[in-house]
Order: C-alpha cells, then structure tokens, then sequence
C-alpha cells in the first residue's frame, strides 16, 4: 500500500464535522463573490448554463459563509451569482473562518477534476438524453469530441507499441571470465546466438 493511500485510510478514520449551519434563500446580487477566486468564466460556459437553467431550472444550492459583518461571501457558485442577478438562490452556509474557505476554495473545483470517466457509462447517458438547447447540445458534442479524441489517442498508442516476439533463452552462470568466454566460442561454433552479460 503506497504512503498516499495510507494517509487517506488515516484521514477517513478521524470524523468530520459538519460545517452546513444554515440554509438560506436571498438575492444573487445580495451575496459577495470571494476576492480570491480563481475560476474564470467565459462566455460559451455562461451560455450553457443559461441553457440548462431554462432546460432544467436551479439545481444546486451556491456555498457561501458570513464574514464578520454578517454578509455571506461566496465559495462556490460565482457564475450562478453572474447569471442570475436579481433572481433569488438557496445558499449552504459555512460556519468556517476565512482560512478554511480559502482551503475549500483551492479545493473544490480541482478535486471535482480529479474525477475519471467511464465512457460506457457516458455513452449510455448520451444516448439517453436529448435537448433542444442549441448551446447544451454543443456541450455535450464537446463531451463526445473528448471522449472520441481519447479513443483514437489509446489505438494510436496500441499500433506504434512493438509487438514483442516469443523467445526462450537460457541463462548459464559462469564462476569467472574465462569460463565464460570458452561457453560463448561452444555456442558460436553450433550457430547458437549468445551474449555475455553481467550481473
């Protein structure tokens, strides 16, 4: 077991806490975003989730915690915030100080990142859904353009990897040079391939 998945067994052992102390429904423009996020959001991504907020509606409460004048600052849920101005959302909120938003904050979104794909399952779920949000289906095209791009990557690798052949060999130890070199003439003079080598 490597010493990355021994800490994890540590960690899982130690209870968390639950740090969800309210949950709240204000106005998107009421909330702070965080000064310090780093999360960009383009113009294509503001579409798509404008799609799936006419296609489906708010999913997902936005996660925030009060700092000291009671406001409640943003740790996920700065697009949401954008998109949705005067419009009102469900906030999670933290009872965590500054620092630890700030760790949550580095933390979400990377960890989310870290997820594989299991594109069996991806295919199955394609199959399965239909829009017809122009934006949405570009999207999951992007998804299937990926998962596609990947396929063609591992037969790509597959075709250049050398087939290796099928060889018996002997190993015959040797006490010293000189029985060795006397082993290796033997084997040339009845047409057998040798190499010396040394261990």
């Amino acid at each position: 077991m490597s010493e990355m998945e021994n800490k994890g067994k540590t960690a899982i052992k130690k209870p968390w806490r639950n740090r969800i102390i309210e949950h709240v429904r204000v106005k998107a423009t009421d909330l702070l975003a965080h000064e310090l996020n780093p999360r960009r959001h383009g113009a294509f991504q503001k579409q798509a989730l404008q799609a799936i907020g006419r296609e489906v509606g708010l999913a997902r409460s936005l996660l925030g915690y009060r700092d000291p004048d009671g406001k409640i600052r943003l740790i996920d849920g700065h697009l949401r915030k954008e998109v949705l101005g005067q419009g009102e959302v469900w906030v999670e909120v933290l009872d965590v100080s500054e620092t630890e938003a700030r760790k949550l904050l580095l933390s979400m979104d990377p960890l989310a990142e870290l997820a594989e794909t299991e594109f069996k399952t991806l295919e199955t779920l394609r199959s399965l859904v239909e829009t017809d949000e122009d934006d949405l289906a570009t999207l999951w095209s992007m998804i299937d353009k990926a998962h596609k791009d990947i396929e063609k990557m591992e037969k790509e690798v597959e075709q250049k990897s050398p087939v290796l052949e099928e060889q018996w060999l002997v190993v015959v130890q040797c006490s010293d040079d000189a029985m060795q070199s006397k082993i290796l003439a033997e084997m040339s003079s009845r047409g057998i391939p040798a190499k010396a080598l040394m261990a």
